[in-house]
């Protein structure tokens, strides 16, 4: 060979090295900016036709500026009564006036029907970002102020601050907690030191480009991102990533046992690899386009954000991954060695593997059996996963400041104080409106909001023919009779003839936001599915073999949702989940887990064309085994990290996925896959015969 061929072969991996390292060296600083670009702002994620989305543009005429209500509640130190500190408590609240970041002036307050809590509303700015929780500690001060009595704070803006605590440092802690997992289990798989380095350092690469990316879209408001959406990108592109990577670096491994030659070996990597790797990804990045779908606007932020970081996780897989192999070879693997080429057994797999596989070529059909006999025992139970929402006092995993002082005003005024209904209708229907809101069951109050932007106390403020009315239900916001009320109220405000009206609010926006999940999950789910299963279809040249699959991994995350059910309940004591949950770890299980199954599959697939159906099964579960295992047990892990952020929703898509995951991989993957093609042989494969070429029959 010439030198100058010689060195062109090294120039394209220290070019793609040279690449690689510039991307990293330039973009990597976005994955802990990606916060400057982040709304944690609910309304910005409400259904985008709904009803209750309409209210809050509606509504925006009647305020004077932009605010953000703070609610304060006293209630005595040893209990009883503290209506005699009324005029103590509003005279506190007015030394706010002129304060940075107050608007105009605090409420009177005012006391509870049992005498023992006052409460009054300061409007804050809505956009102050890090000073907000400066701007908390001093209305906190001056209601603290008089004697005798506790003051907290309740309402949007404290929850908004309570919502961006959870979220601080997330770019940090999260990364950080996901790195390490993912490095401790690559040093125990691989017993290397070089390798988990050098898979890291791609996975990071990797999110770095896909934030940069995401950045740049988010500050022109292409795409919309939220701390949720930030956490699962970090968490989604070094799980891929890190799968991506396993299965390319033990395939060298079992390369570099055939081709002494650094180069033939990633080359054959990469040829026996690309495919299966291009079409993983593209099932979950697909699978997450769907989402686009939706009407929720939190869904449709994730389904772009995390399609690009797939595509970077697999760009950094096609093309960093395999120049660092080529330069460093057998080293890569070091302090371990590769076992030498030619080895006849270096592609054999762990013995563990070996009796797995010879257990399902045993008894394939007692095994499937046994197998889907337990998923559909836990699948049973995926009914009563309920998922009407998170209370308002468990979106928070931990204690908080504006939970406890929205239970504080639960005890003490009508369950949906702080958090009233919002109706808009025409100024000239007012009456009638008015008298069907009033007369509505569960319905507490109501009153239309006047030129002083508060209900009752005078004439009602009228934008452009339109009035707001402001109802309290005697239920607590977030909950289910609140919700039957809202849906009573509306149908009540809707029979008004020519009132044109409209309810909205924070328990409206529940509703819709529930109503609109269930739609999402009818619409998507087949679509989803319909996806995986052409893509399973192109990649296997089969029929019946990718509906099997796609029929398990389906089976899998009805078992996997079960199991939550019990979990979530007796466990982590949580009454529901996030209306988004059930959606969010279908697209993850089922997309994810048809990931293993295309590695697993594209194997057999490979080994059945040389040596016949039953050979090729064992052959590929031997070979695959051990990796898929670990690129589980990786991407569980990442999963899991999630739970260090204190929101129930992060922590209910982390248990739903981590487990998912180990169960299909552990399970399905591993045990009832196999045993299903091993029982079904050559027709799992109709109408190919890939085993024609070995001259293999059924068996």
């Amino acid at each position: 060979m010439s030198t100058p061929s010689r060195r062109a072969r090294w120039l394209v991996p220290a070019l793609l090295l040279l690449v690689w390292l510039g991307i990293g060296g330039a973009l990597g600083p976005y994955a802990g900016k990606l916060g400057e670009v982040a709304t944690n702002d609910r309304a910005a994620f409400l259904p985008r036709s709904a009803e209750s989305t309409r209210v809050v543009d509606a509504q925006k005429a009647f305020q004077q500026d932009e605010t953000l209500p703070v609610i304060v509640v006293w209630t005595a130190d040893g209990g009883g009564s503290v209506t005699a500190h009324r005029a103590e408590a509003t005279r506190s609240l007015a030394a706010l006036r002129g304060e940075p970041g107050v608007v105009g002036q605090a409420s009177p307050a005012l006391p509870s029907e049992d005498g023992e809590a006052l409460q009054a509303v300061v409007q804050v700015e809505p956009d102050l970002g890090d000073a907000l929780p400066d701007v908390l500690a001093r209305v906190e001060d001056a209601a603290g102020q008089v004697p005798g009595t506790r003051a907290q704070l309740a309402g949007p803006a404290a929850s908004q601050a309570d919502l961006s605590d959870a979220f601080s440092g997330i770019d940090g802690l999260l990364l950080g907690v996901a790195l390490i997992t993912v490095l401790v289990i690559l040093l125990l798989v691989y017993r290397s030191v070089l390798l988990p380095l050098v898979i890291i350092l791609g996975a990071v690469f990797a999110l770095g480009l896909a934030c940069a990316i995401v950045y740049a879209l988010a500050e022109r408001d292409v795409v919309r991102v939220d701390g949720q959406v930030q956490g699962i990108l970090s968490i989604l592109v070094i799980g891929a990533a890190t799968d991506y990577a396993l299965l390319l670096t033990a395939r060298f491994r079992e390369e570099l046992a055939r081709h002494p030659d650094r180069f033939t070996a990633v080359r054959a990597a990469l040829r026996a690899s690309w495919s299966a790797v291009v079409a993983s990804a593209a099932t979950v990045a697909l699978a997450l386009l769907a989402l686009l779908l939706s009407d929720l606007t939190n869904n449709r932020a994730l389904g772009p954000v995390g399609a690009i970081g797939i595509v970077c996780a697999v760009l950094s897989t096609l093309t960093f991954l395999p120049a660092v192999l080529v330069l460093l070879g057998r080293a890569a693997y070091w302090p371990a060695k590769p076992a030498p080429a030619g080895d006849p057994d270096a592609a054999g797999g762990h013995p563990l593997w070996h009796r797995v596989a010879a257990l399902v070529d045993r008894a394939p059909r007692r095994i499937w059996a046994i197998c889907l006999a337990a998923l559909v025992a836990c699948a049973a139970f995926a009914p009563t996963l309920t998922s009407k929402g998170v209370p308002l006092d468990e979106i928070f995993v931990n204690d908080t400041p504006s939970v406890a002082a929205q239970q504080t005003l639960a005890r003490h005024f009508p369950g949906g104080s702080g958090n009233p209904a919002v109706i808009i209708a025409d100024a000239d229907r007012l009456d009638p409106v008015l008298a069907a809101a009033r007369d509505t069951r569960g319905v507490a109050s109501a009153a239309p909001v006047t030129a002083s932007g508060r209900p009752g106390g005078g004439e009602p403020k009228v934008v452009d023919g339109r009035v707001r009315i402001d109802a309290t239900l005697q239920a607590p916001a977030d909950s289910d009779a609140a919700k039957d009320a809202v849906a009573r109220l509306r149908s009540a405000v809707h029979e008004v003839p020519d009132a044109d009206a409209l309810v909205g609010g924070y328990t409206a926006q529940q509703y819709d936001t529930q109503r609109t999940a269930e739609h999402d999950r009818t619409l998507i789910v087949p679509v989803v599915l319909a996806i995986i299963l052409v893509i399973l279809i192109a990649l296997l040249r089969s029929l019946l073999m990718p509906v099997l699959l796609v029929a398990t991994v389906a089976l899998n995350f009805l078992a996997t949702l079960g199991v939550s059910a019990l979990v979530f309940t007796h466990v982590f004591g949580f009454s529901g989940t996030d209306a988004s949950v059930p959606l969010y770890g279908f697209v993850f299980l089922v997309a994810l887990g048809v990931d293993y199954n295309i590695f697993l599959m594209s194997r057999v697939r490979q080994e059945t064309l040389h040596h016949g159906v039953r050979e090729g099964i064992l052959r590929g579960l031997t070979a695959t085994g051990g990796v898929i295992t670990s690129a589980g047990v990786v991407l569980a892990a990442t999963f899991a990290a999630l739970g260090v952020i204190p929101l129930a929703f992060l922590v209910q898509i982390a248990f739903i996925v981590a487990f998912g995951v180990l169960l299909d991989t552990l399970v399905v993957r591993s045990l009832l896959v196999p045993a299903l093609a091993r029982d079904i042989g050559a027709p799992a494969w109709w109408p190919g015969r890939p085993g024609r070429r070995a001259g293999a029959g059924r068996e």
